[in-house]
């Protein structure tokens, strides 16, 4: 009996020619090309329609991540805001990140009104995409089957399934990354320069999304060509240094757009003391991760900016404290989820395997045993060469992130293109092996690996899914069996072989397939603040409940009704409401409805209504801007006539953050000098609950 991995193209053939007939039948997207097998262009459909269900599943109460939402908004408004990565629509301060990967999302929501599945549905389409091309890649390298197979694999990953269905920044890096081994495997492949340069490219466009994160694989990328392209090694090396130098221009294109720009004619670079954007990639977002203080009080803060309208940040709450992955509940059995702290053992911990993790053994199984069948090969074979390049790949990612501090579990996002294409390649490559009779003891071995880890990671959590350890440890031991039977009376190609492959598949994929189809029920699709699929999805890490405070349901639709008076949303009190209708009644034509001591607390006054409030501080409340003689400035000019001084909560909260910031501390100053207050009864509504003290400045 045969299967389709015993088809010629799951011997890992050289790929071939398109003919021109091919060419001209291209428009006809649901037929194989004639270099593929029938089944390989319906079969990929229907897992790029798969993954396309599971990712926009949850899209109308996808949420928003606080923060990245209120500048997808901003940038939806404003040009200028859009164009430099600002938080706030005037302008006046940038994200701490590059803001690359809010790009989609803000045209997005200018297309099509600024819902929460208007900035959702980017990264949708990018996670079809990612799996697209990863079927691409793998069927170039290793044949159809294990094309098909790595795109399934990609598609059943728990912190894909979670990461593209939220409005996240790694969704574009993944994206970014597969199309950069893409282009990076032809340039290999061909020995070309071009598509070395477009991989230059794509990671240079993964660093706008993700900064630093888009070069850990640039040591595989280089290393592949350099060590597996024809060609003699000056010019594969001169080769190498183009696609760096277009890297190098791609990625620090708008770190080079910062520092150019007079301060005077952009926004302030937040994460700063400095306005550098040098500063905010390198340091802040850069070298510090390796820092365990700054990553913390980073997810801290996430944990408490934007709190329930009416409370400081975090008051009262012992686990909001917390970094990342250690606050109580939703963890494995006996203890709390292992954090994101730079050990080395983090990706093997409860935390981050079974997000990621699960075909670790089929993987390295398939990594060893491919590089040392074809060891005797030459330098330039293309099967050794796809072992190399995901060897180094899966190396180098690991390596970095149990370096750094991991706050979020989509970082590990990265690991899962090696992890599916070695895991797919390897699948083919052991049951050829078996069917031909020997190393036939190497399917049965990767079978009995992944039974043992997966029914580890199940047992981790034993109240998910109760069920599906021992349906994996039935399977496994009857995989085993029926291969190992038909190995003993030589019918490597019956039915029972067969059934053993069929029982085979099903061990190593039922866990990744149940965890991620675990998302289609929202309780256990994570937030878009943490990509997490499955039980940990549900736990209450404070950063979940952070990002569950601002809600897609809750969302204002963007209406003009909704616009002017805000009743449709949530996200404001009563008293915030009043106050910010007041400010804009009576701001005349000003700049901005006010300017808040607090760039928190400005998130939701901006994501209600895109109001153009002043934030001051930075996220992290240590950016000393604006000045005394700014702010005095813009009263002068008439651009500023209402401050809100944030009540003692969040005061305190954005002193704590920012160690200190005497630039705001004096504004603060000038503002109770100088300032009158405005009563909360003018307003109709009361101080308390607007979280601040209205002050008018203008006299």
């Amino acid at each position: 009996m045969s299967t389709a991995l015993d088809s010629p193209a799951a011997s890992l053939p050289e790929p071939a020619s398109p003919s021109p007939a091919a060419a001209r039948r291209g428009w006809e997207v649901w037929k194989s090309p004639a270099d593929q097998p029938r089944w390989a262009r319906p079969a990929l459909l229907a897992v790029a329609a798969l993954a396309a269900l599971l990712y926009s599943w949850n899209i109308t109460t996808s949420g928003y991540a606080p923060f990245y939402a209120v500048a997808a908004r901003s940038m939806s408004q404003s040009w200028k805001a859009f164009f430099y990565g600002a938080l706030d629509p005037g302008a006046t301060l940038t994200i701490d990140k590059l803001a690359g990967f809010l790009w989609p999302q803000a045209l997005s929501a200018r297309l099509f009104g600024f819902h929460a599945w208007a900035l959702t549905l980017p990264q949708v389409v990018e996670g079809v995409v990612t799996v697209l091309v990863t079927y691409r890649v793998v069927r170039r390298w290793s044949g159809p089957v294990p094309g098909i197979l790595a795109a399934g694999i990609m598609t059943l990953t728990p912190v894909l399934a979670s990461m593209f269905g939220h409005s996240m920044e790694d969704g574009a890096l993944t994206m970014c990354l597969v199309l950069a081994a893409d282009a990076g495997q032809r340039a290999v492949l061909g020995a070309r320069l071009r598509p070395l340069l477009a991989a230059g490219a794509w990671i240079g466009l993964g660093f706008q999304a993700k900064m630093l994160q888009a070069w850990v694989v640039l040591p595989a990328l280089a290393l592949a060509y350099l060590l597996l392209a024809a060609g003699p090694l000056r010019r594969r090396t001169a080769h190498v240094l183009a696609a760096g130098a277009v890297t190098l221009a791609v990625s620090l294109s708008s770190v080079l757009l910062l520092a150019v720009t007079p301060a005077s004619d952009r926004p302030y670079v937040d994460g700063t003391t400095d306005n550098s954007a040098v500063t905010m990639v390198f340091g802040y977002n850069g070298f510090n991760r390796f820092s365990d203080d700054l990553v913390e009080g980073s997810v801290d803060q996430m944990t408490g900016m934007v709190g329930t309208a009416g409370s400081p940040p975090n008051a009262g709450d012992p686990a909001a404290g917390q970094p990342d992955g250690t606050a109580p509940g939703g963890g494995p059995a006996g203890g709390g989820p292992s954090g994101g702290g730079p050990t080395p053992g983090k990706l093997l911990g409860s935390r981050f395997a079974p997000e990621v993790g699960w075909l670790y053994p089929l993987a390295l199984l398939s990594l060893v045993l491919g590089l040392r069948w074809r060891r005797t090969t030459p330098r330039t074979d293309r099967i050794r060469g796809g072992f190399v390049l995901w060897g180094l790949w899966l190396t180098f990612s690991a390596l970095v992130l149990s370096a750094i501090e991991v706050p979020h579990t989509a970082y590990v996002a990265m690991l899962a293109p090696a992890l599916a294409a070695l895991s797919a390649t390897g699948l083919v490559m052991f049951w050829r092996a078996y069917r031909d009779g020997r190393r036939t003891w190497a399917l049965p071995a990767a079978v009995g690996a992944e039974l043992v880890w997966s029914a580890f990671l199940c047992f981790l959590y034993p109240d998910f899914l109760p069920w599906l350890p021992w349906l994996l440890i039935a399977l496994g031991a009857g995989a085993i069996a029926a291969l190992t039977i038909a190995h003993r009376r030589r019918l490597h190609h019956g039915r029972l072989a067969t059934v053993g492959l069929v029982a085979a598949l099903v061990t190593v994929l039922a866990a990744p397939a149940a965890w991620s189809l675990s998302v289609l029920d929202p309780r256990y699709a994570g937030t878009a603040m943490d990509a997490s699929a499955g039980p940990f999805a549900t736990g209450g890490s404070a950063v979940h409940r952070a990002a569950n405070v601002v809600h897609g349901g809750n969302a204002p639709q963007g209406t003009a009704a909704a616009r002017a008076s805000l009743n449709d949303s949530d996200t404001l009190t009563a008293s915030q409401h009043r106050l910010l209708r007041y400010t804009r009644q009576h701001s005349g034509r000003t700049a901005f409805a006010f300017a808040t001591d607090s760039a928190v607390m400005s998130w939701n006054y901006i994501l209600a209504s895109g109001a153009r409030i002043l934030p001051m501080g930075g996220f992290s409340g240590g950016a000393p801007t604006p000045t005394v003689a700014d702010v005095e400035r813009l009263v002068a000019e008439g651009r500023l006539r209402y401050v809100v001084l944030a009540a003692d909560g969040w005061e305190g909260f954005a002193q704590t953050q920012g160690s200190g910031n005497a630039a705001i501390t004096a504004v603060r100053s000038w503002v109770r000098t100088d300032c009158t207050v405005v009563p909360a009864s003018v307003y109709g509504g009361n101080s308390t609950d607007a979280q601040g003290t209205l002050y008018r400045c203008d006299g």
